[in-house]
């Protein structure tokens, strides 16, 4: 799992956290993706860690409360998308997946890793269709799902495909036998380490040039790589919506609203949701809550205060008669 990114794009909310750990209804995006591997058998995890390293680990331990054996690969220095991963080969012994901690899907993986062994190539990318291809990389097939190609965020009327590459991989082991030996990486630069690796300008080019099989997996799934911060609000509105299913709170304490743990002045508000409301979280008198809305543990909602439309990180607070609409809100910094 990926996880040892600086998440630049979302700053300022990782300056203090790394990316993997912001929160999406509430619990860190890690954590559904932990959920996610676990429920599909992929149990045996290591994740490369580099920026706040001690919060995932002090998070996930050994991950045994989360369902899986974890195991981290500390990067002294990033290593790049394909080089951190071959930093940890010696944990592989035959097909592996690679997936992102920091970003949000529902995609079914055992469904992906059968397509993969069924085809027998030495790589498969997860791809899903999408309307504006310059926003993503995108990967050109054949009629059998082989990859032919790749465009990096081309004009869509210059668009040779619509199938956004997910970073979503499965592979075999012998993938490393075609990794770039020291200094050859396309993106070796002042400040790159020995051992960068990247899949798109090393990897999958020199699949290509050698004429190796490897396939794209289609899917429909949900997928939010959370690269900003309208992304990450509107991850968190697609989960209360349903459109992915990340398990909100059983029942409902209004309809519509739902609360984890003890909240104060949940009566005396005016609600209208969705609205999931975290532990801890304290709603003065008349304040209006309308969804879709998240409040993370311990927000605190000054009377008369009015919120739609917004995502508020745990300890966040509005003051008294203040009125927030769309949006992040953070919790003022110690």
């Amino acid at each position: 799992m990926l996880a040892a990114g600086l998440g630049t794009r979302l700053r300022p909310v990782t300056r203090a956290v790394p990316k993997p750990m912001v929160p999406v209804l509430n619990r860190p995006v890690m954590e559904h993706i932990v959920g996610l591997l676990a429920t599909h058998g992929f149990t045996e995890v290591i994740a490369n860690i580099h920026w706040y390293p001690e919060v995932i680990k002090d998070h996930f331990g050994d991950g045994s409360g989360f369902g899986i054996d974890l195991t981290y690969s500390f990067e002294d220095e990033l290593l790049g998308t394909a080089g951190g991963v071959r930093f940890a080969s010696h944990f592989f012994e035959d097909d592996f997946l690679v997936i992102s901690g920091d970003a949000m899907t529902d995609i079914d993986l055992a469904a992906m890793r059968e397509f993969h062994r069924a085809h027998g190539g030495i790589a498969t990318l997860a791809t899903r269709r999408v309307t504006d291809t310059s926003e993503f990389g995108v990967v050109i097939t054949d009629e059998a799902g082989r990859i032919q190609g790749f465009q990096e965020k081309p004009d869509p009327a210059e668009a040779l495909s619509d199938l956004a590459n997910c970073g979503i991989y499965m592979f075999n082991r012998e993938i490393f036998d075609h990794f770039p030996g020291p200094g050859e990486s396309k993106l070796t630069a002042p400040g790159h380490p020995e051992g960068f690796a990247d899949w798109a300008y090393d990897v999958f080019p020199r699949l290509l040039d050698l004429g190796i099989d490897f396939y794209a997996h289609e899917t429909e799934a949900y997928w939010n790589d959370i690269g900003t911060i309208g992304e990450l609000v509107q991850s968190n509105f697609d989960g209360l919506s349903g459109e992915v299913d990340l398990g909100l709170p059983d029942e409902e304490a209004l309809p519509g609203v739902w609360v984890e743990g003890e909240v104060e002045g949940l009566e005396g508000a005016e609600i209208d949701g969705p609205v999931l409301i975290g532990d801890g979280a304290r709603i003065g008198e008349g304040a209006q809550l309308v969804g879709p809305l998240v409040l993370g543990a311990d927000c605190s909602i000054g009377a008369g205060a009015g919120v739609r439309e917004a995502v508020l990180l745990g300890r966040a607070s509005l003051e008294r008669g203040a009125f927030l609409a769309g949006g992040l809100l953070g919790p003022t910094r110690d």
